[in-house]
């Protein structure tokens, strides 16, 4: 197979997903059935697996997660090797296998989401309590001293240390910075948590109505199809695998190289550039799009090259997962500071926060260039 354009010289590859008919003795039909099995046997392991883990949440994610990567894998074989399949078939199951991946991603994404928001307003706030720990006058100071005469704490009639009376003016007190940026953060983060709680609840009930509706099932139906015999177009499929499935492996990586190309490689191959601090969602439409054709050329080499992957190419996917996910929270901090009637603190945390995964988009950024042209 053709090596991809900015790709040489190649890299190690390593790989442990197929082991159907060796390529060059088996029919192109019989190498995609070998791949498409696999997956599909995975697929339908991984959803007995969540409806099995009941009460275990880390179960049920990590079987949601591992299902969601072989629907992926799935439709991504599905569209690059589409002239080998039926294609009115592979097209539909596509399309289905993208709205139960959608689905089942949300909940989990929300709360990845809300996860790296608050680990970030923590980081860039300083020492401030996390939001939604409990609070209490004390704080981390010591327990006051009891009077060895009456009993009583030591300091003022109400029970509290001198100590206790002067935090507790810092933090009432308008002027001092410390303590409004600290509460600032606090209302973020409870903000934060409110809106993205919300909404991972609701992408759980749609997710549970998902799983449990007719359309699911058909899905499920579909796939336990490709366990057994893929539909396939058996003039296509009877050609050499050789023969067949480069071409269209090779379709992948130039329209991977294509989209790379038009990204601005060589400013984001230069740390600190601040291109990515830009909060235009056209900009990262276009990493998000490579990441896709990212995802569809490693998976074509998989089929094709007989389930090796491309060393490269799985660091470059994960700079772009990377991309994505501070670019996704970057827009749900800016969201959050769009609330009506927030305090100008609050605001001023969201938005330190938002320039903050904005600065990681930049990272991310910069790794995949590295990643892509090695020096």
């Amino acid at each position: 197979m053709a090596l991809r354009p900015d790709l040489s010289p190649p890299c190690e590859r390593t790989g442990d997903h197929v082991a159907g008919p060796a390529p060059d003795r088996a029919t192109a039909g019989e190498v995609l059935s070998a791949y498409l099995h696999e997956q599909s046997t995975a697929f339908l392991r991984n959803l007995r697996l969540h409806r099995e883990s009941g009460s275990d949440a880390r179960g049920a994610g990590d079987a949601a997660r591992e299902l969601r990567a072989a629907a992926r894998r799935i439709s991504g074989a599905l569209h690059t090797f589409r002239p080998l399949t039926d294609e009115t078939w592979a097209d539909q199951l596509r399309t289905e296998l993208g709205w139960l991946s959608g689905t089942l991603a949300r909940e989990h994404a929300y709360a990845d989401r809300l996860a790296r928001l608050l680990a970030a307003l923590h980081r860039v706030a300083g020492p401030a309590e996390p939001a939604g720990a409990p609070r209490s006058p004390e704080g981390d100071a010591p327990p006051p001293q009891r009077s060895r005469t009456t009993g009583t704490r030591e300091g003022t009639r109400d029970g509290r240390t001198r100590d206790d009376r002067s935090r507790d003016d810092r933090t009432r007190d308008p002027k001092d910075p410390a303590a409004t940026n600290a509460a600032g953060a606090a209302r973020a983060g409870a903000l934060l948590d409110r809106q993205l709680t919300l909404a991972r609840t609701r992408a759980h009930s749609a997710a549970l109505q998902a799983l449990g509706s007719s359309r699911f099932h058909a899905v499920a139906d579909a796939v336990a199809v490709l366990a057994s015999e893929a539909p396939l177009d058996k003039n296509a499929a009877d050609r050499l695998a050789t023969e067949a499935l480069p071409p269209l492996a090779d379709h992948a990586h130039r329209r991977l190289a294509e989209a790379v190309t038009a990204l601005p490689l060589t400013r984001s191959g230069h740390p600190y550039n601040a291109a990515a601090l830009s909060t235009d969602d056209r900009q990262d439409a276009a990493w998000h799009q490579v990441r896709l054709l990212l995802r569809h050329s490693r998976y074509a080499q998989e089929v094709a090259d007989g389930g090796v992957t491309d060393l490269r190419l799985l660091e470059a996917a994960r700079a772009l997962e990377r991309h994505r996910d501070a670019a996704e929270a970057a827009t749900a901090a800016a969201a959050a500071a769009r609330t009506p009637r927030i305090a100008p603190a609050t605001a001023y945390a969201l938005g330190i926060l938002h320039a903050d995964q904005r600065h990681e988009v930049e990272a991310a950024r910069y790794a995949f260039t590295r990643a892509w042209r090695p020096a």
